[in-house]
């Protein structure tokens, strides 16, 4: 089987994007000769990234994407349930570009086509932090997500990771939420705190979608 991950490039100015640097480090250590792995960094741009993903997978051929991104107030990895119809910029993206409005001429909402809630459970059982979200926000990560849906006719979908960084604190991150989430918001989760633990948690979404299509 194949299987198209893709990360993001730093935004906002900062230096790092957590989502880019987890998806890189998943395909350089990926070792499952039953998948056939490949990863694409995309860049945070609401014209670019879904041209950049539909090349990559055009490119790769995948049976199933799975797209990832970063969420500065979460703590947890949040696989998402839905896309939406609409773009809302609170900052511009690499390009300058701070678009509003509707995404396409389709539905208000795509649901994900690979298995939410199967992810979690598998995440969780790896011991990573994880719960699934209901928003994937109005930011390049949604327009990606919702590209991946239109564009593509098999398993798709989008995960959110925390924002981490080796050094630091994230820049960004409230495009995907609106804001800081209040700590009461965060329902007790713990929350993951370092690298290796994103890519175990993308290593147990890759290997829930491959069975989905054993």
């Amino acid at each position: 089987m194949r299987i198209l991950v893709s990360g993001f490039e730093p935004f906002g100015g900062d230096v790092a994007n957590a989502s880019g640097d987890a998806v890189e480090q998943l395909g350089a250590t990926w070792d499952d000769p039953a998948v056939d792995l490949h990863v694409v960094t995309l860049p945070v741009s609401f014209d670019r990234a879904p041209t950049a993903l539909a090349a990559a997978i055009a490119a790769t051929r995948p049976d199933a994407v799975i797209c990832v991104g970063e969420a500065g107030g979460r703590t947890a990895v949040t696989p998402e349930r839905w896309a939406v119809n609409e773009r809302s910029a609170r900052i511009p993206d690499n390009d300058g570009a701070q678009p509003s409005g509707p995404i396409d001429d389709l539905a208000p909402s795509l649901a994900s086509r690979i298995d939410v809630d199967g992810i979690v459970e598998a995440m969780r059982a790896a011991g990573i932090e994880a719960q699934p979200s209901q928003d994937a926000g109005r930011y390049v990560c949604n327009a990606v997500f919702r590209a991946a849906l239109t564009g593509f006719d098999g398993p798709a979908g989008f995960i959110h990771v925390p924002a981490l960084r080796a050094t630091g604190e994230a820049l960004v991150g409230a495009e995907t939420d609106g804001a800081e989430p209040r700590p009461a918001d965060r329902g007790g989760v713990a929350g993951v705190s370092a690298l290796p633990e994103l890519v175990t948690a993308l290593r147990a979404a890759v290997e829930v979608v491959s069975r989905s299509r054993a």
